[in-house]
């Protein structure tokens, strides 16, 4: 048995002594999220607590970053702000199925392993969660999942056994009541045609997450990309799934390639070389992490998270200009939704094909800068 690895805690994470010789200017992007929201069914009250959200989750994993922390802890801290919030589908405001049950599923991907971590192989490389139904931080036991892989040796795992192995490292599991809220049911049972009340828990009198959100019956998810003063790049991501989605469906979100990806390659040809150096981009090494939101099943369909790393490793395009093409992509096969990316030079994109995406980035300022619809400027 290997090393088994301790539950989050983002104090644990601080510079290893052997930082590489060029320091990054750490970064954190993240998500929350994105669909068919619109302003004007918005108010300046509930637009601020959505930003008020997210710059809870910027500064969680910027807390992170600024003391030297790996940027795969920085990542996991933002997501677990947004899965204990009900505003986002994820955690304790996933979206229920057509069973009126939660099935939550999350993932990890890194451009190289964890350097407090260096028995991971570069092979290991992420982990994806599917079908969870107790696991209260689904990222928490992506995370820890992908540590362990002498326990976990696959990439993939569903369901019971996967959170009965994340329990013995720590990873806290909850009654499925937990996930409970009053607006997701409500949302629920509304597409089905049925009744909204009575509530399936006692405890749905309390009503937290009564409020009516601004992303009606959703698709998305809550993601965060992390650049750390190593260079090393992770993407994490979790959520609830489709509203009223089959019993057993699984989206990009675990599904590596689709909805999460990350990759580390090393720029080859003197030519490139060169171009590089007029450019001055500094060093050898490209890294980029992707996070996806939106309908899933056409992530799936296009390879949308690998695509992006793969138009900028082989056609050597921008990062920029690599993202927003994957995401015109799936705009013409019909499916909505956005991106998050960085890669380990601390550019960001974060397109969308739709009328919002929840989205903020946080650098070495330590303000965090966020927007909602798509003619948001961050802020």
């Amino acid at each position: 048995m290997g090393p088994r690895p301790s539950s989050f805690n983002e104090k644990d994470f601080l510079l290893s002594k052997d930082t590489a010789h060029q320091r990054h200017p750490f970064t954190l992007v993240i998500h929350g999220g994105a669909g068919t929201m619109q302003r004007e069914n918005s108010t300046p009250e509930l637009r601020a607590k959505y930003k008020a959200a997210l710059n809870k989750a910027l500064l969680a994993g910027h807390a992170i970053l600024k003391e030297g922390g790996e940027a795969m802890d920085a990542a996991v801290a933002a997501v677990t702000a947004m899965e204990d919030c009900p505003l986002f589908n994820s955690g304790k405001g996933a979206v229920f199925n057509v069973a009126g049950k939660n099935e939550l599923e999350s993932s990890i991907m890194l451009s190289r392993p964890p350097s407090t971590h260096p028995d991971i192989p570069p092979s290991r490389r992420g982990f994806g969660l599917t079908l969870l139904t107790h696991t209260r931080n689904p990222s928490q036991l992506a995370r820890a999942l992908y540590l362990a892989p002498n326990e976990a040796p696959h990439v993939f795992l569903s369901g019971t056994n996967a959170e009965k192995i994340g329990e013995t490292f720590g990873i806290e599991t909850v009654d499925e009541s937990y996930f409970f809220t009053e607006n997701r049911w409500r949302e629920h049972r509304r597409g089905l045609g049925l009744p909204e009340e009575p509530f399936p828990h006692p405890g749905g009198e309390d009503r937290e997450g009564h409020e009516v959100p601004l992303d009606q019956l959703p698709t998305g998810t809550v993601g965060a990309v992390a650049l750390d003063v190593r260079g090393c790049v992770a993407a994490v991501t979790s959520t609830g799934g489709r509203t009223n989605k089959l019993v057993g469906r699984i989206g990009d979100t675990p599904s590596m390639g689709s909805g999460f990806w990350a990759e580390e390659w090393t720029t080859k040809g003197w030519a490139r070389r060169v171009w590089n150096a007029f450019i001055r981009r500094r060093g050898k090494n490209v890294a980029v992490g992707v996070s996806g939101t939106g309908d899933g099943d056409y992530f799936i369909r296009l390879s949308t998270a690998a695509s992006i790393a793969h138009r900028m490793r082989y056609h050597h395009e921008s990062l920029k200009k690599a993202a927003s093409h994957c995401v015109e992509d799936l705009r013409r096969e019909g499916g909505i939704g956005g991106v998050i990316a960085l890669d380990n030079r601390g550019h960001v994109a974060m397109p969308l094909n739709c009328s919002g995406m929840y989205r903020g980035v946080i650098k070495e300022d330590g303000a965090p800068k966020t927007a909602i619809f798509d003619d948001d400027e961050l802020d």
